[in-house]
This record gives C-alpha cells, structure tokens and sequence, in this order.
C-alpha cells in the first residue's frame, strides 16, 4: 500500500478503545488503521510519538458573524483559531448582518465560508419568518440544523436576530413544528422572554449597571422555565430539540425529570460552565459577560455530574468574538455591552485536560467534542471517529507537557478579549491539526490555507436521538 500521509507511533482514540495504531490518509479520508510497524509506504509521514492522535473537535454551538463585523472576526479568522485549537469542524450559528433566515442569505453565507474557511463548517439556519418555503430551501441548501432563540433581538441589532427570535409562544410552537418537518434538529436558546424582561426592568428601576446586575437578570428559572415550556410545547411539535449551552443545576433538574419521563431531546453545555463561576466575571468584568450568565459553584459541580451520568451529551463553546472597544464600555454600565466571548482554542485542551486528571476517559473526552455531535446532527461516522473510511480530521495531542495561554498564541480576532482563559494552564498540548488529511496546524503556527475546509451537510437519515 502507498498512501498520501501516515501517521505513525501514537495512540489513537478509536472507539473500542486506545490503541498502539498507525493512521493511514489518502484522498482525505482514512484507508487503513494498521498495526504498529506495518510495511506501508506514504509521501508523508508524521511521527506521533509520546502523543494521542484523536479525532478532530467538532464544534457544535459557534459565531464567527461573517458577514456582519469583520472588525469582531470573520469565517477566515476564526477558523484559524478553530485549527489551532483542534476544532476541525465548526457549526456557524445564524446570527450575521443579515441573519441567515432565507435560502438567498444562506446561499451568500455558503459561499463566503467556502471561500474563507481554514476547517469544515456547517450553517445552521433560523426559522422564525415562520415561512415553509425558505426553510424547505435552506435545508435543500445543506442547514446542520435550525436555530431559534426565545428572547427578544438585543436593542439595537434587529437586522441581525430577524428570523432567530420567537419570545411569543404561539409562534415559537409555530417554529418549532415546522422545523420538525425537516428532520433535522433543531437547537434552543432556552430564556424565558417574558422573566427576562421583568427582572431587568427591576434593576434598571433600582439604578444597577453594575456587572453582577447581568447575572441577577437572568437568575436560573429564567432558564428552567424555558426549557419546561421547550418539552411541554414539543409533546405535540416532535421536533428533535436540542437544548443550547445549559447553564444551570435547576436546569439541569428539569431537563432531567422530562427525559426521565420518555421526553426526546439532548443538551449541551459549554467549558465556561464548567471551569468558570460568577467570581470570575468580578475578575474580568464585562469581558465574562455570557448569555446564560456564568453561576454559582454549585451549578458548575452540578453540570459536572450531568456529564458523569450522561446527561448531557456536548460540551461546545459557544465562542463569540466580540472587540475591546464593545467590552469596555461596559466598564461602567454592564448592560452596554454584547455577552459573548471567545473560546474555541481552549475547548481540546480544557476536556483533555480533565481526562488526563482522572474526571473521565481519553474515550469519553473524545464522544464529548467530537463523536457525539457528529451523531446527533447526521455527520457520523464519515465525522467524529477514527476508522477506516472516516474523514481524516484529526488531532495529534501531547499529553507530556503543557499549555499556559497568553494573547500571543491565539488566532481569533477577539484573542484581545480571551480574558476568562488568560493565564490559564493545562495539561497537554495541540501538536498538529489536519483536516480533511492535510495539516493545518502544526508547532503552533498556522500553514492551512483559506478556502481548505469544506462544508458539511447532515444526513437526516442518520441522525441519532440517543448518543450514548
């Protein structure tokens, strides 16, 4: 045999286990997974000596906001960030300037991320113009999945958020079915509008612009009640609903008691969830500002303890680039500034962190970034694995040494804003990136190219309901 690239001397993750494997690539996928030593002849080989080679993160809840603010990043940009932190896939929200709510603006959207776009990437799509039409024809366009929010558009960005908000119940049910028409799954970002709205107006009432008044505005039964009324409304919608970045032990509780009950749906939640508390955001002031809000201790053990027990199946960054200028303006009136923040380099090395401590296995760090994404919106098992015939997106990962993160080696645009991580030091390190069979990250520099990573579509037939 004479492949393309061989991977040799490392460690792979595969599904039954960690295994003493050489990783054959040709054409971009993966044509044999060999015995260590076996006589295969390769223009490429790479020494993965000392490391883990796993398959590529896949990132299910991100925003490069392409085209609406190149000065906060752009699907170049933070595609880069996504290679250097060995994120080969990345699933693009809807929120753009316009939002990505027809075919005609998903089509622009396709196109701009094939031209620019250094790792693979899905395009989600919003539904709430509540038209058959032009969601039948951003799923013929190839949309992972739909995206609908429950609250209102942020003041100001009406342009961005039309076809995403459905705060009103008639018409978030009236989303929710027509979404299920599609098979495709559709993801939630689960605040109770009304709630929201109400705890708010209170404290601007009582004067607070302070940054704990963002938390206190949206206390966890903001959160809960909305996924309650998800589950009730879905009893008749059968929309395969995915719950976005759950944030919360009272959240968590509620989701549990509906799928204890035989209700379909998955969560997911993010790293800032589970290393970060509402202390931090005292500590970085507006640049920790995150829509759900970082919590308490307790919800963080409590998030901890959904992914022990399975409850959740992803952990994703919701990584959102925003400017300097935007955060600081908060210094003074927290209520000033767009929630979001970066994290996509962090998201390999804060889950292999934690399993190269001892919280879980190499095997299940892996189903979290990666395996289970890929099966719950149709990629797998061409994404999310290593095997003979899967997509060779991988990453090779030294478990020797370690990684202290400084504003210097990042590649997002909003690395200036990466406070929450800043200074932060873990076990490990991203040796080398491919996608698609070819290196776009190695020794941390950059060498892909703009344009290498494809766009990816689900397979509706091949989605999974269960993961685990």
């Amino acid at each position: 045999m004479r492949v393309q690239t061989l991977i040799t001397n490392g460690q792979v993750a595969t599904e039954t286990g960690i295994e003493a494997l050489d990783v054959a690539i040709d054409g971009g996928r993966i044509v044999a997974l060999a015995a260590r030593g076996t006589a295969i002849e390769a223009s490429e080989v790479i020494d993965a000596a000392g490391a883990f080679v796993i398959p590529g993160a896949i990132d299910i809840h991100f925003h490069c906001r392409a085209p609406a603010y190149p000065d906060r990043g752009d699907f170049a940009t933070e595609t880069q960030a996504a290679a250097a932190g060995g994120v080969t896939t990345i699933f693009e929200m809807p929120i753009s300037k316009p939002c990505c709510a027809t075919g005609e603006i998903f089509r622009a959207r396709k196109a701009l991320g094939e031209a620019n776009a250094y790792v693979n990437f899905g395009l989600y799509g919003a539904p709430g113009l509540l038209d058959r039409r032009e969601i039948r024809e951003m799923v013929d366009e190839g949309a992972i999945g739909f995206k609908i929010f429950m609250t209102g558009a942020p003041a100001g960005r009406n342009d961005e958020f039309e076809g995403l908000c459905l705060p009103h119940v008639p018409e978030l049910y009236q989303g929710m079915k027509l979404v299920a028409e599609t098979g495709l799954v559709c993801s939630v970002h689960a605040e109770n509008d009304q709630l929201l709205e109400w705890h708010s107006a209170q404290l601007r009432a009582a004067n607070r612009n302070d940054v704990a008044s963002h938390g206190e505005s949206r206390p966890p039964h903001v959160e809960a009640l909305a996924v309650a009324t998800l589950f009730s409304l879905n009893k008749t919608a059968n929309v395969r609903l995915h719950i976005a970045h759950l944030s919360s032990s009272e959240t968590l509780e509620i989701f549990r008691q509906f799928k204890a009950a035989g209700a379909p749906g998955t969560a997911e939640t993010c790293p800032h969830y589970l290393l970060f508390t509402e202390t931090d955001m005292e500590r970085v002031g507006p640049y920790a500002k995150i829509n759900p809000p970082l919590r308490k201790q307790g919800d963080v053990d409590a998030l901890w303890g959904g992914i022990a027990d399975n409850t959740l199946i992803a952990v994703t960054t919701d990584h959102s680039p925003f400017t300097v200028e935007e955060k600081e303006r908060a210094r003074t009136d927290i209520w000033r500034t767009p929630p979001g923040s970066p994290g996509v380099e962090e998201l390999v090395l804060g889950m292999m962190d934690s399993a190269l401590k001892g919280r879980f296995s190499i095997q299940k760090a892996v189903k979290l970034i990666s395996t289970n994404g890929a099966k719950r919106f149709g990629l797998y098992p061409h994404k999310g694995v290593i095997a003979v015939n899967a997509d060779a997106d991988l990453v090779i990962y030294d478990p020797n040494v370690t990684t202290t993160i400084h504003p210097d080696m990042l590649f997002s645009k909003a690395k200036a804003c990466d406070k929450l991580y800043e200074g932060m030091t873990f076990q490990g390190r991203i040796r080398r990136t491919l996608v698609n069979g070819r290196t776009v990250f190695v020794e941390g520099q950059l060498v892909g190219e703009r344009g290498w990573g494809k766009f990816v579509r689900p397979d509706a037939s091949r989605i999974y309901d269960e993961v685990w």
